[in-house]
């Protein structure tokens, strides 16, 4: 998937959730789509999307769990 579809489907998971649950998405899409965005900066990430470049360090930090995660037994296919 190249990274114009995976900006779209992140736009469209943060514009269906809920109004409460908005940020927890964002970290979400962010660990779902870690590993086909790895050679992508935050800039790039945040300007992708549409977020504000704030939100970059957010980006950083969950591409950064998500090694973590994966090595605990998460498989970023099922989200």
């Amino acid at each position: 998937m190249n990274e114009s579809v995976i900006y779209e489907q992140i736009r469209k998971a943060l514009a269906d959730a809920p109004r409460n649950q908005y940020t927890a998405e964002m970290h979400l899409q962010m660990i779902k789509y870690a590993d086909q965005l790895r050679s992508v900066t935050s800039k790039e990430f945040c300007e992708g999307v549409g977020l504000k470049p704030s939100f970059g360090t957010e980006f950083s930090k969950m591409r950064n769990l998500v090694e973590r995660l994966k090595r605990a037994g998460l498989d970023t296919e099922l989200l």
